[in-house]
């Protein structure tokens, strides 16, 4: 079959970071590929990709962006793609692209014996390399024209829910685990930046949930913002800085460069990942307030003042637990115009493309259609 295989090697590996999006996409290391079937795993059953999207991470990876201390638990090479959507059997289904303990072969380790296969302890462990599904070089990823999956990841879409909602799954159930740590109950205002695919699902799942307090939005193009109101932000800047003034914030002239903050948002979601929108997340966020890190960054130099000096806590989220993951299905039928995010649709033979279109910014979701 055809897949798109990325072979990391040392070299390029530095090239691409040091020269960021000016590296010459002809030589990313991504190529379209014939491939052998290779043998099922006993038990697995065959998926027919129909659409699966590129990730940040998936850029993050190939321009070298990647912390290397996270080398250990991803595979190489792989073919890449982890947000799958397919059929089975004739119908439509999303796949879990996780591949903890059960997979694996393993007994339980202590966080998945207790329902956190996000945070399973054995992802470099057991039958298969390291990485998950799109990271892992013994199983084919959703950048090809079918997959491996193991049945209990694999789950029927609900009617009427189309095939762009639905391949949209796998960063739906990133955002419902990362908003687990926050009490939606509560009146304080949020603040999301980033109006991105992340971001923006972020706005609609928290309406879906409940949350019924302001939410802000930083976004930096016309048409992010425009979504971003659709799908239930109430107000949306250009200036991030504009957004903690409008609700009571304060700002000191430090001796030199940026200002110090008193007041704030109750929850910031960073959404961008990036070194910008961390510094801003974090003074943007009241005292005692949560900054929820949904991006992919990878290295980064931050000032850690406003967390200890201000209380500010910090929290990440990359996947999610087995639960996590059927609840997002679950909610796919309510969560109604984030199908618009899908901007482009790609064959594999034009991932150049494709890469393009999502370094340049010209989509919010661009997705490969093998």
């Amino acid at each position: 079959m055809k897949a798109l295989r990325c072979r990391v090697s040392i070299p390029r590996y530095l090239l691409a970071k040091v020269l960021g999006k000016r590296y010459p996409i002809p030589f990313l290391p991504l190529r379209l590929v014939d491939i052998s079937e290779p043998s099922a795993p006993p038990g697995w059953v065959k998926v027919k990709v129909r659409l699966c999207g590129i990730c940040g991470s998936d850029i993050a990876l190939l321009y070298g962006k990647n912390s290397p201390r996270l080398s250990p638990f991803f595979s190489f090479p792989a073919v890449l793609g982890h947000e799958i959507f397919g059929e089975l059997d004739g119908k439509r289904v999303v796949v879990n692209p996780n591949l903890a303990c059960r997979e694996r072969g393993l007994e339980l380790c202590a966080a998945c014996a207790r329902g956190e296969e996000g945070i399973c302890q054995n992802t470099a462990e057991g039958a298969f390399a390291p990485g998950m599904l799109g990271f892992c070089r013994d199983l084919v990823g959703g950048w090809g024209e079918w997959i491996w999956a193991h049945p209990d990841k694999v789950h029927p879409v609900p009617e009427r829910v189309p095939d762009e909602r639905a391949v949209l799954t796998e960063p739906l159930a990133v955002v419902l685990r990362g908003l687990r740590n926050f009490d939606l109950s509560n009146d304080g205002k949020a603040l999301v930046i980033g109006a991105g695919t992340i971001g923006l699902i972020t706005i609609r799942l928290l309406r879906i949930l409940g949350y019924k307090a302001e939410i802000h939005v930083a976004a930096r193009y016309p048409k992010q913002a425009e979504l971003a109101i659709e799908l239930g932000a109430d107000r949306v800047y250009s200036d991030v800085w504009d957004a903690p003034r409008l609700v009571g914030a304060k700002s000191y002239r430090a001796i030199i460069g940026p200002p110090a903050w008193r007041g704030g948002f109750d929850v910031v979601v960073d959404a961008a990942g990036s070194k910008t929108s961390l510094e801003q997340a974090s003074w943007a966020t009241r005292e005692g307030g949560k900054v929820l890190l949904l991006g992919s960054p990878g290295q980064m130099k931050h000032d850690f003042s406003p967390h200890w000096f201000r209380e500010v806590k910090l929290l990440g989220t990359y996947i999610y637990s087995n639960a996590d993951f059927r609840r997002a299905v679950d909610l796919l039928p309510k969560m109604e115009g984030i199908e618009k995010l899908v901007t482009h649709k790609f064959l594999l033979s034009d991932w150049r493309k494709a890469i393009r279109t999502v370094i340049h910014r010209r989509g919010i979701k661009v997705v490969f259609k093998p």
